[in-house]
């Protein structure tokens, strides 16, 4: 197992005051959580969200803090797929990647950084 995650909530559409829009059974947020307090988040857009592309069952994208594990769960589900952009540094100073695993999901990951020390 690549990710040890909890279910935490799950709300629909019709739990955010719209019980009569045929999307209603849709899940409009879901959480998991970590021991470790790292959260992936989670929704149904398909048909929701005009500007948001969405090929249904394959889109996951991990906006996490930290370093820790994220190193490791990217090169886990890396092996058997393939790296779109490898996790390194990026323009905005945090490290980010994209892959594609062996099931054909694709992941991005964003790993927040601390700020570098101002050398004075």
């Amino acid at each position: 197992m690549v990710l040890s995650w909890n279910l935490g909530s799950t709300r629909t559409i019709a739990d955010f005051g719209s019980p009569d829009s045929p999307a209603a059974d849709k899940v409009m947020h879901a959480q998991l959580d970590t021991a470790d307090g790292q959260t992936l988040m989670a929704c149904d857009v398909d048909g929701q969200v005009e500007d948001v592309p969405h090929s249904p069952g394959n889109n996951v994208a991990v906006y996490l803090g930290g370093d820790g594990q994220l190193r490791e769960y990217f090169e886990k589900l890396s092996v058997g797929g393939t790296v779109m952009m490898p996790l390194e540094k990026q323009l905005w100073g945090d490290d980010a990647g994209a892959l594609v695993d062996k099931f054909g999901i694709s992941w991005m990951f964003n790993i927040t950084l601390p700020p570098e020390p101002l050398v004075g």
